[in-house]
């Protein structure tokens, strides 16, 4: 098929029918029909990645970050299936975050495709809790409280593109600090957090709709009851991100989180710049030497039983989803496609349906991996495998 033609087939990925899509000249689907066909072609909405930190080697955190690192990145990712992605700026100094948040917002108005592809910045952090533990791998200098003057002043370089900010409640400063934001329409996500159960129940009333990568980014010993991943997994108001690496999180706790989010759960990449890298040993500018294992585990070289970041794509964490048979193939890929869309309040431009946005992708199923044949975005291929 002419990769020009605005028509694709493959079998849905929910029912597994043979499916006709068709879009129309403003990027639009016009139609999804059945169809006739055979083989082990499947379409899928395009993945959504509500964290990422970079891939390939581009860094979203590394100064000097140029608009070519971006835009690079950006291309990476469509091979790997994603048409939406908030790229990460962490915790950092006024000034850098600044220059980092300046960059993005420049490589999306020198490039209308990515600018397209990024639906947003997610700032994680420096409003997080300074603990050892809930703080991760941030840099403990530069943490502080929710100052909302300071925020503007980064939005404003941004060219208004900040739309998730991942705090801690447990700041005196927090609930003002996200009613404002949620009256901005920008998402507050609770993370790295060392807030009490009642300071997570304020920050819900105040309007926090989210949890960043839950059960990551929290102290090693809790008490059983009450904590913080408890009080978040209660509130139904919070959908909850989880990095299903196989690394940060035990199968158990994933199988938690979905029985007690069903509809609300998330997948997220929270990949570093050495996802997609070969194994071998690293220097990074965050835990300084790295190792990354030919089984995808990124760990601290001098402490192997410390994580360093997640190495693994989106895609590649729905097939290790799936294939753990937690949840079906189907549910994996909608965690990680048209749910982060609902929790971003765009569900109605998102999905195999007509009206929705042609975002989607041909994706082939194979035992142990997904291949993704050809990505579109906004009816345009932006990625086609060779073959």
């Amino acid at each position: 098929m002419n990769s020009n033609e605005r028509v694709r087939a493959g079998r849905h990925y929910v029912t597994g029918e043979w499916t006709q899509l068709a879009w129309n000249p403003d990027g639009r689907i016009e139609r999804v029909v059945p169809g006739h066909g055979d083989g082990e072609t499947w379409i899928a909405p395009g993945l959504i990645d509500l964290q990422i930190n970079g891939g390939y080697g581009h860094d979203f955190n590394s100064l000097p970050l140029t608009v070519d690192t971006v835009i690079q990145a950006t291309r990476r990712l469509w091979e790997k299936g994603i048409t939406l992605y908030y790229p990460t700026v962490i915790t950092n100094g006024d000034e850098e975050i600044e220059q980092l948040l300046r960059v993005i917002d420049a490589a999306c108005r020198e490039d209308e495709l990515v600018g397209s592809t990024i639906g947003g910045i997610h700032l994680e952090g420096p409003f997080i809790s300074p603990e050892e533990g809930p703080k991760g791998a941030h840099d403990s200098r530069y943490i502080k409280a929710p100052d909302w003057e300071l925020f503007m002043r980064w939005q404003a370089a941004s060219e208004n593109r900040i739309r998730i900010v991942t705090l801690s409640p447990e700041w005196p400063e927090a609930a003002g600090f996200i009613q404002a934001c949620a009256e901005a329409g920008i998402v507050v996500s609770i993370g790295h957090t060392a807030a009490t159960p009642e300071q997570i129940r304020e920050a819900v009333n105040a309007g926090a709709t989210m949890s960043t990568h839950l059960g990551n980014g929290a102290h090693l010993m809790l008490p059983r009851h009450p904590n913080y991943i408890w009080e978040q997994l209660a509130q139904d108001g919070l959908w909850a991100g989880m990095i299903a690496d196989g690394n940060h999180l035990p199968d158990s706790v994933i199988k938690v989180i979905l029985r007690a989010k069903l509809s609300k759960a998330l997948l997220v990449s929270d990949a570093v710049y050495l996802s997609g890298m070969p194994p071998g040993e690293y220097e990074t500018h965050i835990g300084g030497n790295v190792v990354l294992t030919p089984a995808g585990r990124l760990h601290l070289a001098r402490k192997p039983e410390l994580l360093a970041g997640s190495a693994m794509m989106l895609v590649d964490a729905v097939c290790r989803l799936a294939e753990s048979e937690l949840c079906s193939f189907a549910d994996a890929w909608e965690m990680a496609s048209t749910f982060p869309a609902q929790a971003m309040g765009q569900a109605d431009r998102y999905g195999l349906k007509r009206g929705a946005q042609a975002d989607f992708v041909l994706v082939e199923k194979r035992k142990g991996e997904l291949r993704i044949l050809e990505t579109v975005k906004g009816g345009c291929s932006v990625y086609r495998m060779d073959r």
